[in-house]
């Protein structure tokens, strides 16, 4: 959609691009009136709830805080679980998360923590958000799975922690190292891989957990990122190799994201398609499949 989170998150949402959505730019979320969706934006999840889908998100919303008309009880979502802003999403072990509009406690102590938005690091380290994220994905996958489905499991690994960053040199927060202990590599050069192997795993649980509940043949499952990788962000950069640039930039490494579709019988296994889309694209395909509006 664009090259950083929220706004690319709104294009994906309402299916118009920035120079029509509302959210334009990780403006803050100190100012409610511009980073969030308004009453009269339609998402994919009303899309969805319309079509007489349940409706999940688990995981980084970026798009409205619990007192706007841009939360996502008020967008279309069932339940909601995880982060409402960008800012509180860098903290992977923070003292609360949102579970619709109240807070969660959690037990990790902070180092250092805006008590209102939620980014910092913390001291003592308990509670690892993506575990609670995709643990609830799963219980709530297995209570709904019955009737149609719409689950947005918006990960926050691998994003670095910024404020962690500054604050201990170490933002790559993930509970150990795995099996990159014993290499050779620096910190977060470790903490990435391990945050990547962590995410590669979870999705493993999730596919087999869909093989489990016999829906996994009549699922569509769709993988993809909201930009492209920092660049410039020291020893935790990605790369966008063989692309130009990367987040932050309108170059192809800012915008240009692998995309896996699985859907058994409907997307030929093992395609590699050339032609361009975006995640505009996205809604009016979700309309056309469950013949919405």
């Amino acid at each position: 959609g664009t090259t950083v989170c929220a706004p690319s998150r709104c294009v994906l949402m309402t299916g118009q691009h920035t120079g029509r959505c509302w959210v334009r730019g990780n403006a803050g979320a100190d100012n409610i009136e511009i980073q969030a969706l308004r009453d009269e934006d339609k998402t994919i999840a009303e899309v969805f709830k319309d079509a007489g889908y349940a409706t999940a998100l688990f995981g980084k919303w970026g798009l409205g805080e619990a007192t706007s008309p841009g939360h996502p009880n008020n967008q279309g979502f069932d339940i909601c679980y995880g982060y409402l802003n960008q800012h509180h999403a860098h903290n992977y072990y923070p003292t609360f998360l949102y579970k619709n509009k109240e807070r969660v406690s959690l037990r990790n102590v902070p180092e250092w923590e805006n008590s209102e938005r939620g980014e910092g690091w913390a001291r003592e380290r308990i509670d690892y958000t993506h575990d609670l994220i995709h643990d609830q994905a799963e219980k709530w996958l297995d209570e709904n799975h019955k009737k149609p489905f719409f689950l947005y499991l918006s990960y926050t690994i691998p994003h670095a922690n910024n404020e962690g960053t500054r604050g201990t040199g170490d933002g790559q927060d993930v509970p150990d190292y795995g099996i990159y202990e014993d290499k050779d590599w620096s910190r977060p050069n470790k903490g990435q891989a391990a945050m990547i192997t962590r995410m590669d795993s979870e999705i493993g649980r999730l596919m087999a957990l869909l093989h489990e509940l016999k829906i996994d043949d009549n699922t569509l499952v769709i993988f993809f990122s909201d930009n492209g990788p920092w660049l410039s962000y020291g020893e935790h950069a990605g790369t966008a190799t063989p692309l130009r640039e990367g987040k932050l930039t309108t170059f192809e490494g800012g915008v240009r994201v692998p995309c896996i579709a699985r859907w058994p019988n409907k997307v030929p296994v093992g395609r590699v398609s050339a032609t361009p889309f975006m995640s505009i694209d996205w809604l009016p395909t979700f309309v056309e499949l469950c013949k919405g509006k």
